[in-house]
Order: structure tokens, then sequence, then C-alpha cells
């Protein structure tokens, strides 16, 4: 994906509180921030940003756009998603204020050809459709593969299996 768009630096951000899942449905702020500096570690281009982890309430991608706009007022921004949440961008909380200050890039996601849903992209904007090679690994999986107590290392980057079994993570889904 940076490779694709030619991009100097990926901020990676993990979600605070997600919007459509319950409060105590997801794993503290602080685990999925180390997960993904893990995770990210090998790509000097890849940094992680505590924005929304560091944020109180429900976190909705117009505030993070908003903030990272105001941090880089001069950077030419992408938002990065994949084909499932582009299906559904059209519901989010200001998705034309989002599309003023970034572009989309869309990858394709569990078997979903993004540019397929091209027509999803408000007027007078466009979005940049990034094939990416398939891997059929779905977070619903990885917390599955934990909770029976498998092998982690084939699904997750090295270094997250190591924190998920640590921290018992989705042992009771």
């Amino acid at each position: 994906m940076a490779d694709y768009l030619d991009l100097d630096r990926v901020l990676w951000i993990p979600a605070g509180v997600p919007p459509h899942k319950a409060l105590g449905a997801v794993s503290p702020g602080a685990v999925r921030v180390e997960m993904v500096h893990a995770a990210i570690v090998s790509d000097a281009r890849f940094e992680v940003s505590t924005l929304e982890t560091d944020r109180p309430g429900r976190s909705y991608a117009v505030d993070t756009v908003r903030a990272v706009r105001t941090q880089l007022p001069d950077a030419e921004l992408f938002l990065i998603v994949g084909a499932d949440q582009f299906r559904e961008f059209d519901r989010w909380r200001a998705p034309d204020e989002i599309l003023r200050h970034v572009r989309l890039a869309v990858m394709d996601r569990a078997g979903e050809s993004a540019e397929k849903l091209a027509g999803n992209v408000a007027a007078g904007h466009e979005a940049l459709f990034v094939p990416v090679r398939r891997l059929d690994i779905s977070s619903t999986a990885v917390r599955e593969a934990a909770r029976q107590g498998r092998d982690l290392r084939e699904w997750v980057a090295a270094g997250v299996d190591a924190i998920i079994e640590r921290e018992g993570l989705y042992s009771g889904v």
C-alpha cells in the first residue's frame, strides 16, 4: 500500500472507542497501540499515532481527520480503508467533510474487489483503488484462534502473538 501510493509516511491510528462497538468489547487502547507497534516495526515509513486512544469518548474518523489536518496542514493526506469499510462510508459521521480533507485509498478486502464499489464515492470526489495481495485472515478468525489456544504466529505479525498471549486477549470471546 505505501509503495503503491508512493507514501513517505503512514500513520497507523488504532481506534479509541469505536462508535459501532460496545464499550467493553474492545481491547484496552494501550494494548492495541502496543500490538500495532509490534506489527509495523519493520517499515521505517510506518508510525503509530495515539491520537484516538488518547482522546476521551467515542472515536469518529471525521474528528481524527480534522486533528491530522491541523497537525499537517500542507500534507496530501490519504485515508486508507478496506472495501468492507468503504461500502459503509456514506453512513459514517460527516463523510463529505472527511473527503474535503483527505483522498480515500480503498484496498480489496474479504475477497471483495474495492474497484467494484467505485459508485460509493460522493459526487465530486474520487477514491484510489489499491490492489493488495489477498490474505484470508480476519480479526474474527484471529480472536477465535486465540480463544482456542492455537498458535497465532501464522495469523499475526511477529511479536503481536506474544502480546495477545501475555494479555490473555480474546480468551473469553
